[in-house]
């Protein structure tokens, strides 16, 4: 089988005989329902080739769709005028790049309809194309555009840059309803819904169904489109792994599936990484080893939060289809980047539960976590997170204690502000990082956070306080009692009290 990784043409895969998740008939629908929408899904999705296929849709190729379910919905297969800008392939870091992306766009359409540039704004260019276009094919325009937010989400932390890619943009996307009568079809894609940019203030008549249940596999790959068409893929990779079937169906559904568009909705698999791990096959981190966007990078510098709370309940529909200017709220921003996913609908108070979508996306975010809060555990610094695990491991809770004492004293508080915060953030990813050596389980309470760590010949007790003594932390181990499970165990048990304050001090027992 011939997998279609990277490749984001609809035609050169259909051509080519690549396998193809068949969605066409959820293209029809929309198609011929209504004018105007937008879809927003995390990166490496499929929303780039989804928006090539409607291209080759509106544009009469019929012979494209030989086979598909689109074949015997579409009866006219009417060619129409498209116009197509797809804002990926850059990183907008200046104005200059912004400006030759617009540019280039709107001087290819000019030359293909004839028009002369003789205006200056972007608005009115693209007015001129749309006008030209209707006029020359007598048809409707479709008007396609992708990563419509790349040049927001790019710039970032850069906010005069920011505006000036919004003011553009807005006046550009504005263009459509203005031309509503001679327009066929809107289709906007992207990761995030700039909810207080207005970037849509002048195009208000756009349909998101980002959240809608009609179309929540769209993008990506269901568990029966995996079954459908990839059952035989699925036991080569079995065989390749010396697992049954079932255990490897298990396997790709713990890693790469879990993702949810709204609630109750079946699990969608990030489409990028399962195929690749088909094609390898082999169970790695595809998705978070393409890099964590910057946009996301800034939004958790930038955010005053307990990671701790970024799995929570109580998610009001607003937090996840809009972003803040300032994305000073990570939540929402984590959610539309695939970060985070529903795990639950409250109907009664109409609010949301998150998660994880699945083992490759925690895993890698807390790796990029650990560039933020722990960058000194690096795999090959005295600091490294394995380092820590070996001296779990070996019973070492001295020599361990004091890698903890220099790690902290390592750390640049004027970076990092709040130091109780970061403590806890930091805590929490290390655990998380550690999670992948040894056994730890945290709780937190009101601002302390005791810890177990469990390998085959030890078990440590780990209570850390920010506003008391070792003794006292101690003393709370023994009182509430953490050790009771432990009791008839044969493991060797550490109990260790932490203070964690501009004097540290820790004490085991």
């Amino acid at each position: 089988m011939l997998y279609p990784i990277g490749i984001q043409n609809f035609e050169s895969l259909r051509q080519g005989g690549f396998a193809y998740v068949d969605k066409t008939d959820l293209i029809y629908r929309i198609a011929s329902t209504g004018r105007y929408y937008f879809l927003g899904r995390p990166r490496r999705f499929g929303k780039s080739l989804l928006v090539s296929t409607m291209e080759a849709y509106f544009q009469g190729k019929k012979e494209l769709f030989k086979g598909l379910a689109i074949e015997k919905l579409e009866k006219d297969w009417t060619e129409y005028p498209v116009l197509h800008l797809d804002w990926s392939g850059a990183t907008y870091t200046s104005q200059e790049i912004f400006d030759e992306k617009m540019e280039l766009a709107l001087r290819q359409w000019e030359t293909e309809y004839a028009v002369k540039n003789d205006f200056k704004t972007d608005s009115v260019r693209f007015k001129t194309i749309i006008d030209a276009a209707y006029e020359k094919t007598g048809k409707p325009v479709v008007i396609l555009i992708d990563e419509y937010d790349k040049p927001l989400l790019d710039s970032a932390g850069n906010e005069p840059l920011r505006e000036a890619c919004r003011s553009r943009l807005q006046g550009f996307y504005g263009v459509m309803k203005s031309q509503d009568g001679k327009i066929r079809f809107g289709f906007l894609t992207g990761i995030t819904k700039m909810g207080k940019l207005s970037i849509f203030s002048g195009l208000n008549n756009l349909k998101d169904i980002s959240m809608d249940y009609r179309y929540v596999d769209i993008c990506g790959i269901s568990e029966d489109d995996l079954h459908a068409c990839f059952d035989e893929s699925v036991q080569e990779m079995a065989d390749a792994n010396g697992l049954s079937k079932e255990e490897c169906y298990a396997k790709l559904k713990d890693y790469y599936d879990g993702y949810h568009f709204c609630e109750n909705s079946a699990d969608i698999y990030n489409p990028f990484s399962l195929l690749n791990a088909l094609d390898s096959q082999r169970f790695k981190d595809y998705w978070y080893e393409t890099g964590t966007p910057t946009f996301v990078v800034k939004a958790l510098r930038n955010g005053k939060f307990n990671l701790e709370d970024l799995t929570l309940d109580g998610v009001p529909t607003s937090a996840l289809t809009g972003v803040n200017a300032d994305d000073s709220d990570p939540i929402p921003v984590l959610y539309q980047s695939g970060y985070l996913t529903i795990q639950s609908y409250n109907e009664q108070t109409e609010e949301y539960s998150l998660k994880y979508p699945n083992k490759e996306v925690e895993r890698g975010f807390m790796e990029g976590l650990a560039s933020i809060y722990v960058p000194s555990a690096r795999y090959n610094s005295p600091f490294a997170v394995r380092k820590f695990a070996e001296d779990f491991k070996k019973g070492d809770a001295e020599g361990l204690m004091k890698r903890f004492e220099a790690f902290f004293a390592d750390a640049d508080y004027e970076i990092v502000g709040d130091a109780e915060l970061y403590f806890q953030n930091t805590m929490y990813v290390m655990c998380k990082l550690m999670g992948q050596y040894v056994q730890v389980e945290r709780h937190t309470s009101n601002g302390r956070m005791d810890i177990v760590v469990q390998t085959d010949k030890y078990v440590y007790i780990m209570e850390l306080k920010m506003d008391a003594t070792a003794d006292e932390a101690l003393k709370q181990i023994e009182e509430v009692g953490y050790a009771r499970p432990f009791v008839a165990d044969p493991r060797k048990l550490f109990k260790i009290g932490v203070s964690f304050s501009t004097n540290e001090e820790w004490k085991i027992a």
